[in-house]
């Protein structure tokens, strides 16, 4: 009877084994296919990127959902999450230069500022953030306050937001927590980044929720 629990227990421990090996596996595939994708869309001509960017924003996304669900089993989840925020970077800066050229074939002749301009002069208090959504400004003094603007700004005008306004606002969201990152490694206090925490706790639910509104009402008003 020993001898079988034994090597029922030894069974049962390989069986465990090549289950996380395999899950472990899986997540390193999503996070270098994720990669891989971002560095093949960087290398793409701006006028091809232009002509096949829902392809791409769709791809790029679902890519990003398969990252999301398979990297809490990543072997080494720290260096994983480094390596997705830089792809998402990438991906962020061309992002800026399609927003950035639909706004300009919206408004050809209008001088007044564009809608991400105004977007991101609202979220960072006019700060020289640039359309490549450069927070190098942001350091490990003042990134607290950031966050607390960012999400004030947004509570405030959650309920006037239209689906494309909350698709540059998660794009300027994703890239402050790019910044977030190499803040931390700079000596970001203990304090500073739990507030920080709590803040995108409560801000990620509420973000989400009201995209999904602002797009069930477009589509709504679509089918009107």
């Amino acid at each position: 009877m020993k001898k079988f629990i034994v090597g029922f227990l030894a069974v049962l421990a390989i069986t465990l084994g090549s289950c996380k090996s395999n899950t472990e596996k899986e997540a390193e595939i999503a996070v270098k296919e994720y990669e891989d994708y971002a560095d093949s869309i960087s290398k793409l001509s701006f006028d091809n990127i232009k002509t096949n960017w829902k392809t791409i924003e769709n791809e790029f996304a679902a890519k990003g959902s398969r990252v999301d669900s398979t990297l809490i089993t990543h072997e080494n989840r720290v260096e994983a999450t480094e390596r997705i925020n830089v792809a998402k970077s990438k991906y962020n800066e061309i992002l800026a230069e399609i927003e950035a050229d639909l706004d300009e074939a919206a408004n050809p002749t209008d001088g007044n500022t564009n809608r991400s301009k105004l977007l991101r002069d609202a979220y960072f208090k006019n700060a020289n953030v640039g359309e490549n959504l450069d927070f190098s400004w942001v350091n490990k003094d003042n990134i607290l306050s950031v966050y607390q603007n960012f999400v004030a700004e947004f509570n405030r005008n959650k309920n006037t937001y239209s689906r494309e306004d909350f698709d540059k606002i998660k794009m300027m969201y994703e890239a402050l927590d790019t910044q977030k990152n190499q803040v931390e490694k700079e000596g970001l206090s203990s304090e500073d980044n739990r507030k920080i925490a709590a803040l995108k706790f409560k801000f990620g639910p509420t973000f989400k929720w009201e995209r999904m509104g602002a797009k069930s009402d477009e589509n709504a008003d679509a089918k009107e």
